[in-house]
C-alpha cells in the first residue's frame, strides 16, 4: 500500500510552517496550505484556508475526511473547530483530489478575533462510503450470533462513512501529542517495540510521544474502549455500532444502496469481506491470524491485505487488531450490569474461523490489549 506523508501545518503570525521529517501513513497527502483572514460585511472576519489535496483513490464512494484542529497561541490546549462554522469544497467528507477552500467564520464565538493568535493543524482520513440500505445481519444485537437463522430484524440502516484502515500508531500519537501532555491515553506496554512501538519522552506535565522507526503504519494497541472514543473525538467521529461494522464487512443487499438498486451484493451472506474461502484456503492467505504462515508474527501494517477488502473496501475487517465497538454486551444473563463492551473481526492471536463477519468477543471497557484496537465512523 501507498505510503504518504503527513505534513504537520502550523500557523505562526500568519505564516505556514510545514514539517515533512516522518512517515505517518492513513492521514491523506494535505501540501501548500496557505490561510489568510478576511473581512465581509454581512458575516464579520473569517479565515480562507487554501490547500492541494493528493490521492489516486479519492473518491465519491472512499473520501477523504478532513477536520481542523486549532490552539491560541501561549495555550496548550486544542480543539475541534466546529463543522457548523465551515462552509467549502475542502471540509468534512472531500471527493476528489485536488485545489480546496475553507472558509471559517464564526470566529468570536471561540474568541479567535485575530490571526496571529492562532496555531491550526489541517488532517485527513481515507474513508469508505457505506450506502443506505437493508443487509443480512447474523449477530444478534448485544452480542452473540447465529447462523441458522436467515437474518435478524431492523437491519436498514442509514448512510455512513467508516475509516478504510484500523487506527495506526501514528495517527495515534500526533493525538497523544496534542492530547496526552499530562501522560493521559497512553501506557507503558505501548513501548514494546515488537508489538507496539510508541515511546513517551519528557516529564510530567509536558510528556511528548514519538514512533520507533518502521512501527508508524501498523494498528495502535493497548487502548481501552474509552482511550478509543477519546481519540475518535478528537477527529469528530464515534466507534461504530455493532451492526455498522457488520455491514461494512458483508455488504448490503445492494452495494450501491436500496435506492440505487443497480449493483447487487452476490454474497450478502459471505462468512468474511472477501468471500467463504478460509483465510488460508489453498495456501493464500487473505487476513493476519494465529501463527505466522500469513507472514506476520503480532500485528501486521494497516492495509497490508488489501486485495481481499470487504465489498466496499474497507481494509482488515478481519484479523489483525479485534476492533472496539460502540455496543454494550446486553444479553439477557448480562442484562443491567455496567461493563462489558463488543469487539468484533478476530485478531493475530485468533483462529482463522474467529475472523469471520459473524463472531464476537466481549470485554471490559478499561481492558488494555495487544490484541484490540479500532477504526471510526461518522
Amino acid at each position: 500500500m501507498k505510503k504518504v506523508i503527513l505534513r504537520k501545518l502550523a500557523l505562526t503570525f500568519g505564516l505556514v510552517i510545514c514539517t515533512t521529517g516522518l512517515l505517518y501513513p492513513q492521514w491523506v497527502d494535505i501540501s501548500n496550505l496557505s490561510i489568510r483572514m478576511e473581512h465581509t460585511k454581512m458575516a464579520g472576519p473569517e479565515i480562507v484556508m487554501e490547500y492541494d489535496l493528493k490521492g489516486k483513490d479519492i473518491s465519491e464512494g472512499q473520501p477523504a475526511y478532513i477536520f481542523i484542529r486549532y490552539s491560541k497561541k501561549g495555550s496548550e490546549d486544542w480543539d475541534l473547530v466546529p463543522f457548523e462554522f465551515l462552509r467549502g469544497n475542502g471540509v468534512g467528507f472531500v471527493p476528489s483530489p485536488g485545489h480546496k477552500q475553507i472558509s471559517w467564520w464564526g470566529l468570536e464565538a471561540l474568541g479567535c478575533e485575530h490571526l496571529d493568535s492562532l496555531n491550526l493543524k489541517v488532517r485527513g482520513l481515507q474513508m469508505v462510503r457505506i450506502p443506505a440500505g437493508d443487509f443480512n445481519r447474523k449477530s444478534i444485537p448485544g452480542g452473540g450470533k447465529e447462523t441458522s437463522v436467515e437474518k435478524t430484524e431492523n437491519n436498514i440502516l442509514p448512510e455512513y462513512h467508516i475509516m478504510k484502515y484500523e487506527v495506526t500508531i501514528a495517527q495515534y500519537a500526533d493525538y497523544l501529542n496534542e492530547f496526552g501532555k499530562r501522560g493521559n491515553g497512553w501506557y507503558k506496554r505501548m513501548a514494546d517495540s515488537i508489538k507496539c512501538g510508541l515511546r513517551r519522552k519528557g516529564d510530567y506535565p509536558g510528556f511528548k510521544y514519538e514512533v520507533i522507526e518502521g512501527r508508524q503504519n501498523y494498528p495502535i494497541i493497548y487502548v481501552s474502549w474509552y482511550d478509543a472514543v477519546s481519540f475518535l473525538h478528537w477527529c469528530g467521529l464515534k466507534l461504530p455500532t455493532e451492526a455498522q461494522w457488520e455491514k461494512a464487512c458483508v455488504g448490503g443487499y445492494y452495494l450501491d444502496g436500496d435506492a440505487a438498486k443497480k449493483i447487487k451484493n452476490d454474497m450478502p451472506d459471505r462468512k468474511f469481506p472477501w468471500g467463504d474461502e478460509m483465510p488460508d484456503a489453498n495456501g493464500i492467505y487473505r487476513c493476519n491470524f494465529d501463527g505466522d504462515g500469513d507472514g506476520f508474527i503480532k500485528t501486521a501494517p494497516a492495509g497490508s491485505f488489501s486485495k481481499f477488502n470487504s465489498p466496499y473496501g474497507v481494509c482488515d475487517l478481519s484479523g489483525n487488531v479485534a476492533e472496539w465497538t460502540l455496543d454494550w454486551y446486553t444479553t439477557s444473563f448480562h442484562a443491567g450490569l455496567d461493563g462489558f463492551r463488543v469487539i468484533r473481526g478476530g485478531s493475530w492471536r485468533d483462529m482463522a474461523i474467529a475472523c469471520d463477519a459473524v463472531s464476537g468477543a466481549t470485554q471490559f471497557p478499561i481492558k488494555k490489549s495487544s490484541i484490540m484496537g479500532f477504526r471510526g465512523v461518522k
